[in-house]
């Protein structure tokens, strides 16, 4: 059945309203880019939950969306409580965005299938059903909470390498960004231990989790080649050289957190009792991988 091209049109006002790309659209309202770009273009119809969302990012009423009366005009929303409201300051993006942050705090802490839905709206200072209203299942928040931790990774890549003086400095600063030492790494790094899990069950985050470890090789492997072709590099080959690096980032990050307690707290499943001499710490993951560089590509 198709849907009622005018819904698309919405949307699109939605979007130019807000001022922003479609892209950083999707991000706001947690949705796949290419899936809004394929409901916009008349090939995929829009679920009930990304209208809800799209709604309530922009601003207007659903039944407007959906053609059955309502405003386009952005609604006077009534002041929400203190504790709301700082939330929602520190969730840019409004509710949605909120809800898949705190998911990914709750999961790291926790894991995936420790954590309820009650968690996520206590955590959120909502109730279960607003939960629902943006995600209607733990799936579609899980996709979710995984795009968004791709997203931010991204962002801190990009960020990261922008002054770099060159492919080697680029390098050292992506392996920088890999190292769990702050609160937020650790937690990166125990939702992606958690989602690798959930990548083997599911089919939809087993996607995501082969197109974003596509994209975080590609990008080694072109930092690779670029360092190759600045003479700073050996001549290797690029794509077989980011395969083992990435698997050597993998595979000592996950013995820092295995081995490793986190002194102030990030990881309160750690007690000191599990580190030892045999312990793996974020300097010495650090120390391993730059000498790595430099044994096997640094020219």
């Amino acid at each position: 059945m198709q849907q009622d091209p005018e819904v698309a049109d919405r949307v699109r006002k939605v979007i130019a309203d807000a001022g922003v790309t479609q892209r950083e659209f999707a991000r706001r309202i947690v949705m796949d880019p290419s899936k809004l770009s394929r409901s916009l273009g008349g090939t995929r119809r829009f679920t009930a939950a990304e209208l809800a969302r799209i709604a309530d990012t922009g601003g207007v009423d659903a039944g407007w969306l959906l053609g059955a009366g309502g405003r386009a005009e952005v609604r006077d929303v009534p002041s929400p409580p203190r504790r709301e409201r700082a939330f929602a300051a520190a969730a840019e993006g409004g509710r949605p965005l909120q809800i898949v942050r705190e998911t990914v705090r709750l999961v790291a802490e926790r894991g995936f299938h420790a954590v309820r839905v009650a968690d996520i709206a206590e955590a959120c200072a909502t109730s279960t059903a607003a939960i629902h209203y943006h995600f209607p299942g733990r799936d579609d928040l899980l996709e979710a909470a995984v795009r968004w931790c791709m997203d931010e990774d991204t962002a801190r890549r990009a960020a990261r390498v922008a002054d770099a003086a060159d492919a080697a400095d680029e390098l050292r600063q992506l392996i920088e960004l890999q190292i769990p030492r702050t609160p937020q790494q650790r937690w990166q790094w125990s939702v992606w231990l958690d989602l690798w899990a959930e990548a083997a069950r599911s089919t939809a985050v087993g996607r995501l989790h082969a197109d974003y470890y596509r994209q975080w090789r590609a990008t080694v492997a072109d930092v690779i080649r670029r360092g190759v072709d600045q003479s700073v590099f050996r001549p290797v080959d690029p794509q077989s050289a980011a395969l083992r690096l990435t698997a050597l980032i993998d595979g000592l990050a996950t013995q820092v957190l295995a081995t490793t307690p986190a002194a102030d707290g990030a990881n309160p499943g750690m007690d000191s009792a599990t580190s030892g001499t045999d312990s793996t710490t974020s300097d010495d993951m650090h120390e391993a991988l730059l000498a790595y560089v430099d044994a096997t590509l640094t020219a």
